[in-house]
């Protein structure tokens, strides 16, 4: 994964490397894909860093923390320039992205990966922060699911 289009340890642009020849993000028009976290979450109420946008025109920061052990990263592949914002700006392909905190697909069958079992009476409690800063200010906005 290291010196690949899906290594995102160091910042860099996003569209910096989705139109290269990588097979995958050529057959899915872009990124559509599941990364595991380094350090998921074994305490509960414990979160971990699992990405971080940086803008630096603006200085703007996104942090995202979660307890989730993975992260779906979507980057607006079928966006077909058919929809308008508000503003009047065309939506085109690699125009969006989504940033998903979630355990792994296919969890359930697969015994390896974390748990995705939910029995009768029990509650399912996840905790996704997604915390912007610029210029040294920070507003951490908290993103709870409850099942």
């Amino acid at each position: 994964m290291f010196g690949t289009p899906f290594d995102f340890t160091t910042f860099h642009a996003i569209g910096e490397r989705i139109r290269g020849n990588d097979q995958q993000l050529v057959f899915g028009r872009g990124y559509d894909h599941n990364f595991v976290l380094n350090n998921p979450s074994t305490q509960p109420g414990q979160l971990n860093t699992a990405a971080q946008l940086f803008d630096p025109a603006s200085g703007r920061l996104l942090t995202i923390q979660t307890d989730q052990p993975g992260i779906q990263f979507y980057s607006g592949n079928f966006l077909d320039g058919t929809l308008y914002g508000t503003s009047g700006r065309q939506y085109r392909q690699g125009d969006g992205l989504a940033l998903e905190t979630q355990h792994f697909p296919d969890s359930p069958n697969k015994p390896n990966f974390p748990s995705t079992v939910l029995r009768p009476g029990q509650t399912y409690d996840s905790t996704t922060v997604y915390q912007f800063s610029a210029s040294g200010h920070h507003r951490g906005l908290p993103h709870r699911h409850r099942r």
